[in-house]
């Protein structure tokens, strides 16, 4: 049987695969992307929808930035909401205080008072000592966005294989289990399952999986949620607030005081989706193959921390999930295991955040010799 041609073919439909379908299809190419599922199933879809820019540094932020115009972009275009919402952090100790007072001095970043913060984020009045808000971040619904972006690449042009295994990818030669595509370039973003297809690689680069604790809950809050809420367990995670000397204080109190939620290696956040719902979350396991059984002890900790913070009297349970994304020793990969084969992955927590602008960065190089 004769091969399928294509200009590039891209394994995995998540947000970086599919970024690199949009850079390659705007250039004209003949794209291919090809899926085992039917659909985006794992990191692109179990997230809070916070495209987090302001937090970033270095490449990060280089690639945020590049992603935050992509985002727009395809809102406008695919049909979908884009939220320029910035994000709001709740501090409730002098020293997330101070890590804010710091951060801010860069710029992009505004300090609150309490009042100010509860004018925009219905946290309780006891406990909350002040905040911030970072500009330039965005929101958009997981559950919404990755779905409308297919239906955009399809109707300019991007062929999508769904339910269709890669079983072997070589030099200009995809084998599948719907027959073999040639193709000048091949991207490989398949985040988490590097390992499934290009072992050697995924083990040389350290890539394993983190699994996440997360849930949906329904609240009567006092008013909207204007934008992403983070808390001082945020600030020593994100690179903009963890590079500081002052974030030093700070994990070394939350530690102490709490090691329960230390141990669950707790990002405390909270989104609000379009139907008044919250996600909530979330707590982080490093493994090769995270066991798929969730403690409850987790849950019990993310809702009682809501409790505390939140202003409300309620919180019922909707749904609960484990979230999963690829995690490295650095922050992104890049390899090229063969000619005319690239691997891009998010090997960290910010795949909605950069994967669009690592996908057009680290594609567009190739796509121009494509052409030469």
């Amino acid at each position: 049987m004769n091969a399928t041609q294509a200009d590039v073919v891209i394994v995995g439909s998540g947000i970086v695969g599919l970024g690199a379908a949009y850079a390659a299809v705007r250039r004209g190419h003949r794209v291919i992307v090809i899926d085992r599922t039917e659909g985006p199933v794992g990191a692109t879809v179990r997230n809070f929808g916070h495209i987090c820019i302001g937090a970033q540094i270095g490449q990060a932020r280089q690639y945020g930035e590049v992603s935050r115009d992509i985002w727009l972009r395809l809102g406008h275009d695919a049909g979908f909401r884009v939220r320029e919402s910035g994000t709001l952090i709740a501090a409730r100790h002098d020293d997330e205080q101070a890590l804010l007072a710091a951060a801010a001095r860069e710029g992009g970043m505004r300090l609150l008072t309490a009042d100010e913060l509860r004018e925009q984020a219905p946290v309780r009045h006891e406990g909350v000592i002040g905040g911030a808000i970072v500009d330039g971040d965005l929101q958009v619904n997981p559950r919404e966005a990755p779905a409308a972006i297919i239906r955009h690449l399809a109707a300019a042009g991007v062929e999508f294989l769904f339910r269709t295994a890669v079983t072997s990818i070589a030099a200009g030669r995809v084998q599948t289990s719907r027959g073999a595509i040639d193709a000048d370039r091949i991207v490989v973003a398949v985040n988490h399952d590097l390992d499934q297809l290009l072992p050697e690689l995924a083990e040389r680069a350290g890539v394993q999986r983190c699994a996440l604790d997360m849930m949906r809950v329904a609240v009567d809050l006092p008013t909207p949620l204007a934008a992403p809420l983070l808390t001082g367990w945020s600030l020593v995670r994100y690179g903009r607030f963890a590079a500081l000397p002052e974030a030093d204080v700070l994990r070394a109190r939350l530690h102490t005081e709490r090691p329960d939620l230390a141990a669950l290696d707790l990002n405390q956040m909270y989104t609000q989706l379009p139907d008044g719902s919250l996600i909530v979350g979330d707590t982080h396991a490093k493994a090769v193959q995270p066991a798929p059984f969730q403690p409850e002890a987790a849950f019990s900790a993310l809702l009682e921390e809501a409790r505390g913070l939140l202003a409300v009297d309620d919180i019922r349970v909707l749904e609960r999930w484990q979230g999963v994304y690829a995690s490295g020793p650095d922050e992104f990969l890049i390899e090229t295991p063969a000619d005319g084969v690239l691997v891009l992955a998010a090997t960290t927590g910010i795949g909605m955040t950069c994967g669009l602008g690592l996908a057009e960065t680290a594609l567009f190089p190739h796509l121009q010799e494509a052409h030469q």
